[in-house]
């Protein structure tokens, strides 16, 4: 929840940029709803812009939601379900996010599927089996490699300015492969697994050099662009070729 129309400066600068020295990453900014539209406008295919959150239905008596059709007729190509503050401050369940990414499917956009584990499942070593139930319950049967993503956040590093070690991201991230490949077949193969807790400048690099990582979910250092440039410089090689398309 930040961002006004004065902040559209920001992802123009942004997609300034990309355009002057292309980065070795796709790049997607998820603004709030009220600026989708105008973001796209600023974009102007610079960049792609997606939304943060919707709801399963198509429509219907749910005052202040947004449907996955609304998102994409204001320009957004992706959705983020599922997200770790969803989760934790709007109860939102495996089987709901399952459905918000089925939703994303049926109005033609794309879904970055959310997961991660609390800081005492942490503690008491379920991190692992955490994010395993959470695949098996929110990733629908039948998700493509085409753009669609998970997002793995550890909770206990939103916000706090504390990453997951490397150790504990590569961990994870071959765990969620796992997962991906027994509930999807070769396709779990394909799927684009991104970290997303506390992601910045100085420890960008380091992380996307990880096997199994293969992008970041970027929170507070999205908001300023040159924060944002700085991550984006910090892409290696690899992801020239990276699995999936277009996340």
């Amino acid at each position: 929840m930040h961002g006004l129309a004065a902040q559209l400066t920001e992802i123009d600068a942004i997609a300034v940029s990309v355009r002057a020295t292309p980065p070795l990453a796709d790049i997607l900014i998820c603004p709030p709803s009220t600026l989708i539209s105008r973001a796209v406008e600023t974009a102007a295919g610079r960049i792609a812009i997606g939304g943060q959150n919707c709801r399963s239905e198509v429509a219907g008596a749910f005052t202040g939601d947004i449907s996955a059709e609304m998102l994409k007729d204001a320009g957004a190509s992706t959705v983020i379900v599922g997200h770790s503050e969803r989760r934790q401050h709007h109860g939102e369940t495996n089987a709901m996010v399952a459905a918000k990414a089925q939703a994303a499917w049926r109005a033609g956009i794309l879904a970055i599927i959310c997961i991660g584990e609390t800081k005492s499942q942490r503690r008491d070593g379920k991190a692992l089996s955490a994010c395993g139930e959470q695949i098996a319950g929110s990733v629908p049967e039948g998700m493509t490699s085409s753009g669609n993503a998970v997002g793995y956040e550890p909770l206990w590093a939103i916000g706090t300015g504390r990453s997951a070690t490397q150790e504990e991201i590569a961990e994870v991230h071959a765990h969620i492969r796992h997962c991906l490949v027994g509930r999807l077949g070769a396709e779990g193969n394909k799927i684009r697994i991104l970290y997303g807790g506390s992601v910045d400048p100085s420890n960008a690099r380091k992380i996307l050099a990880l096997p199994e990582v293969n992008g970041v979910l970027v929170g507070g250092e999205s908001l300023k662009a040159t924060e944002f440039e700085g991550i984006l410089r910090a892409v290696p090689a690899k992801y020239l070729n990276p699995p999936g398309h277009g996340a």
